[in-house]
């Protein structure tokens, strides 16, 4: 049986609404917090694949989620690519040579840098009950592009937006690598057990609209038709963080199977613009769970109840605080599973 999740991402209006939390699994959780003591840093983490399928495994165990989401990085993708990348304390990623320096054509790809990510997968699969589901990700063009480029996360990914506008030809070349690449990394995540997968444009919101229509839409409508023809039977959830006004034309043009909403979008205004029938993913504040009490319940229960009559995945609109109470978690997800609307 594909469970509650699985039928949502489908199109289906399901009671009880199934949910799973963005970074549901990290550095909130205890248990995830001895690990990492443990076996050293994240990069570390993401490339031991049973520690990996644990640490992906772990929140369900404490709270039994819905789907279980692969623990990994958007950025394997560009070191998969032939960047070097690594997390500094306290800095966040850093990826070499920035593709602001050097050509595109410079980099050796090293795919066998995928290879522990499906490991990871299988193992997760291997230990899920059928009515789970097992998510896989990656980062969409635009905003991998961004750290690619610059070599680092930025406010406004100015580095990057300009080198777009000086050379469009040059940058959409490594769009077009990145859209390569990301195909046949979510494919082989479908081929070792993800039923699911999400495209993750963390930084979406900082285009004009013409650029939006070329650096996110094209490139995301791109892979989700290559995973729609490979895996007709396996959802895109397509995040494009900070889209606003430009939501309902990623939602047509690109052609994925359901949509979340970051916690800036009016659930009552998503709900009357977007296509009928589409799935909605989201979309509480991520400080609403931090703070927890009885105001995240009143406006969960506002996204459950605008969401009614469309097929909706509770979520929040971005990922776990790391200093949220675990006992948050559990009072919210409690809420969503004894509502029936």
């Amino acid at each position: 049986m594909p469970g509650l999740l699985l039928d949502t991402l489908r199109g289906k209006n399901v009671r009880p609404r199934p949910s799973w939390l963005m970074r549901q699994a990290g550095r909130y959780l205890p248990e995830y917090r001895a690990l990492r003591a443990e076996k050293g840093g994240f990069l570390a983490l993401v490339y031991d694949s049973e520690a990996a399928a644990e640490i992906t495994i772990q929140p369900l165990r404490r709270y039994g989620m819905d789907g279980a989401i692969l623990f990994s990085d958007i950025l394997i993708v560009p070191y998969a690519m032939g960047q070097d990348l690594e997390f500094l304390v306290g800095e966040g990623p850093h990826l070499s040579p920035r593709l602001v320096d050097v050509a595109l054509s410079s980099l050796h790809a090293v795919p066998e840098r995928l290879t522990p990510i499906y490991d990871t997968v299988k193992l997760v699969r291997a230990q899920l009950p059928a009515d789970k589901t097992m998510l896989g990700f990656a980062g969409s063009p635009w905003t991998v592009a961004t750290y690619m480029v610059a070599g680092e996360g930025s406010r406004d990914q100015h580095v990057t937006r300009e080198l777009a506008y000086r050379d469009p030809a040059a940058f959409q070349a490594i769009i077009d690598a990145i859209v390569g690449v990301t195909i046949e990394y979510l494919a082989g995540q479908i081929m070792a057990g993800a039923e699911a997968v999400q495209l993750f444009d963390s930084w979406a919101g900082s285009l004009s609209p013409a650029q939006f229509e070329r650096w996110v839409i094209a490139p995301n409508a791109a892979i989700a038709s290559a995973i729609n023809a490979r895996f007709p039977d396996v959802p895109v959830i397509g995040f494009p963080k900070g889209a606003g006004e430009k939501l309902p034309a990623y939602a047509r043009e690109t052609g994925v199977q359901a949509i979340g909403l970051d916690e800036t979008i009016d659930p009552l205004w998503a709900h009357k613009v977007l296509p009928e029938g589409l799935p909605v993913q989201g979309n509480l504040d991520p400080l609403l769970l931090l703070a927890g009490g009885d105001e995240m319940e009143r406006q969960a229960l506002h996204i459950l109840e605008t969401f009614a009559d469309r097929p909706h995945v509770f979520n929040l609109g971005h990922g776990i605080g790391q200093t949220t109470p675990v006992e948050h978690v559990g009072q919210l997800l409690n809420l969503v599973r004894n509502w029936r609307g």
